[in-house]
């Protein structure tokens, strides 16, 4: 390259690279306490939510204000930090995503592996904007295609709904997640995805990269962006990692595009925020949960779903919930749905029996049926259910050689058409609905 290309290289990264933040106002660090500090002289002067950099170059967001101290949740270890230290605040900077952030992986504050922000585009993404007005908002639009049996017939996913993934650990959610990242993202998809945005909140770090190349695959990270906060981060980093996925995705919406936003997870954002709003005194109550906990998790799963009227752009969600226990009444995945659109139940003895996606029907529930749906395809999803239930009810008589053939015709059927129901089930890569369907009554006819 010659030495002018090579001057003009260097001068266009340099106006690129963000500049160091603006200094306003400073304050004194009065103590500490694991993630958190205590900060004085900055009351009146940094409201909630305000950016501080601590001295060393550690930051940290106000999240508490009592008049004297303002109490700042850090973003990373506050190892070495002692009283004294000064405390600046500093504006925060707009993140604007764009085109340049598909195809990486960025963490809470927008930087890649490299600690570089990726070129902005043309919408500022709002980290704690409000979902569109409830009275505005458009309806569900048509069914995607997933590939996957089940989710495009008994449990249809229409553009701009929002439906929780429930499972405990091991159980095939992620990988999941993974397929209906590379399925609807391509173009011979009914319904396919404009852009995907995933958020990996509270994941083991080893599992990201292979996540990222091995599950999502090259071909569908050309249209996705990834936002990772792994478990060893601290609760103040999770939680802004996944506002900004959720603000990203809603810059995208804004810009006119069918955005696919898979969330891994809300139990580990839960989490987070658990200990945040404990740090600052928040009385602890279901299972430790303080009460902001709830309504900051419906605030976060309100500002996805259909875009507001007038508009082109929507975000269609699937949130996964990783139930303790496999618990369905533990408090975080009862309140999760209560507020979504659907729940899918991934069932552990139906993974441990060789079923993949271990999803188990007879639970499961998606709220765009019956509309969704025709009134030939409703039929055929009210057959398939009431065999799958059957078989259900009688599996313990059958697989103990107790029933005798002849005695329930309904339960014969169901025994009959078990075998083809659950290789349909465990089936995928179908281009369309239709095929599903079709699949599908073969299956039980």
């Amino acid at each position: 390259m010659p030495t002018s290309d090579k001057t003009f290289a260097a001068l266009t990264d340099a106006f690129q690279r963000p500049l160091p933040p603006m200094v306003t106002h400073s304050g004194r660090v009065l103590s500490c306490a694991g993630q958190t500090v205590e900060v004085a002289g900055l009351c009146g002067r940094a409201g909630i939510g305000a950016s501080l950099m601590i001295e060393g170059g550690r930051r940290g967001d106000v999240i508490a204000d009592d008049g004297e101290k303002l109490t700042v949740a850090l973003y990373g270890s506050g190892q070495g930090l002692t009283s004294g230290m000064r405390a600046d605040l500093v504006p925060d900077t707009a993140l604007q995503p764009g085109p340049d952030w598909l195809g990486k992986v960025l963490d809470y504050d927008g930087r890649d592996a490299f600690g570089n922000r990726p070129r902005p585009g043309p919408i500022a993404a709002d980290l704690n904007a409000p979902p569109p007005a409830a009275g505005h908002r458009r309806t569900l639009g048509g069914r995607l295609c997933t590939g996957y049996g089940a989710l495009d017939t008994f449990l249809p996913l229409c553009r701009g709904q929002r439906i929780g993934l429930f499972a405990g650990s091991g159980v095939g959610k992620t990988s999941l997640l993974g397929g209906l990242a590379r399925s609807t993202g391509r173009a011979d998809q009914d319904g396919s995805a404009d852009v995907t945005v995933i958020a990996l909140i509270g994941e083991r770090g080893r599992e990201v990269r292979s996540f990222v190349q091995d599950v999502v695959g090259p071909e569908a990270m050309r249209n996705t962006v990834v936002f990772a906060a792994t478990s060893d981060q601290p609760p103040a980093a999770k939680l802004r990692a996944a506002r900004l996925a959720m603000a990203t995705a809603e810059s995208f919406r804004d810009q006119g595009r069918h955005v696919l936003f898979l969330f891994d997870s809300l139990t580990r954002f839960a989490q987070a925020h658990r200990e945040v709003a404990l740090s600052v005194g928040e009385t602890p109550a279901l299972r430790a949960y303080p009460p902001s906990t709830f309504p900051a998790l419906a605030g976060l799963c309100e500002r996805a779903g259909p875009g507001p009227e007038g508009t082109t752009g929507d975000i269609t969600a699937v949130f996964s919930v990783l139930v303790q226990g496999s618990d369905m009444e533990e408090p975080v995945a009862d309140t999760v749905r209560g507020i979504l659109d659907g729940h899918v139940i991934m069932d552990r003895a139906i993974a441990e029996a060789g079923r993949y996606p271990a999803i188990d029907i007879g639970r499961s529930v998606s709220r765009s049926l019956p509309d969704a749906a025709t009134e030939e395809e409703n039929a055929v999803l009210s057959r398939g259910r009431g065999l799958i239930r059957a078989y259900e009810d009688g599996r313990l008589m059958v697989q103990s050689g107790l029933y005798v053939a002849g005695t329930d015709p309904v339960l014969d059927k169901a025994v009959q058409c078990h075998a083809k129901i659950e290789t349909f089930l465990s089936e995928s890569g179908r281009p369309s609905v239709a095929e599903s369907f079709e699949a599908l009554e073969t299956a039980i006819t």
